[in-house]
């Protein structure tokens, strides 16, 4: 039952943040509404490397005879979500008009700590391809990427307050929900397996971000 569930799950999610991405995409009138297509769609093809592997491995064999995808899927995601919130920072800059004169140090950190967390991803130390990689890895890669969210969530709500943008006061909310949940998940997925269900609400906690992009585009329409 969980297998099946979890999988039509997983297909309606994919399905749903890649359609309205190309959506976004394809007819979006301004820069705004398309980067929001293409974080959308970032979003969608990057957790399918993971999601799909982890769908076949509950409905046929099991996860842990499918190590090697599923490692694979793990470390190419965790590189799409890195690049994702890259693309996020970009459209809090496009939304409040920033200047590059005026967030230079805020760009600085955020790429930097991007390329630090993607530089960590690619340590063999990670031992992508085991069922049971080490936790310490887990935690090291995450912390960069940690850091990114914390900074997205105080510059988005501060401005959010700022401009009473109430769309995006619950945009800082979903993105400190997606790291409430994912946390947790990265500490003790591993040894106590029941926690991994947190990703469910973590995932909601991005199809609203996208859902908040994709209600822009249909009032710009």
């Amino acid at each position: 039952m969980q297998a099946i569930m979890e999988t039509l799950f997983d297909v309606v999610y994919l399905s749903t943040v890649i359609i309205l991405g190309l959506q976004m995409i394809l007819k979006g009138k301004n820069t705004y509404v398309k980067l929001f297509g293409y974080m959308s769609v970032l979003l969608g093809f990057g957790d399918a490397f993971h999601l799909i592997p982890r769908a076949y491995g509950l409905l046929t064999i099991g996860l842990e005879a499918n190590a090697t995808a599923l490692g694979i899927g793990k470390f190419i995601t965790s590189i799409t979500m890195t690049i994702f919130y890259v693309v996020l920072y970009k459209i809090w800059q496009v939304r409040f008009n920033k200047t590059k004169e005026e967030t230079k140090v805020l760009t600085t950190s955020i790429y930097t700590l991007a390329l630090i967390r993607i530089i960590l991803c690619f340590f063999p130390a990670n031992d992508w391809l085991n069922y049971n990689a080490p936790i310490s890895w887990g935690i090291y890669r995450n912390i960069p990427f940690a850091i990114m969210g914390i900074i997205m969530i105080v510059i988005m709500y501060q401005e959010a307050r700022k401009h009473q943008d109430k769309d995006y006061i619950y945009m800082a909310i979903a993105v400190f929900l997606s790291f409430f949940f994912y946390v947790p998940v990265v500490l003790w997925g591993t040894t106590i397996r029941i926690v991994g269900m947190l990703m469910i609400p973590k995932t909601l906690a991005y199809v609203w971000i996208v859902l908040i992009g994709y209600k822009d585009f249909r009032r710009s329409k």
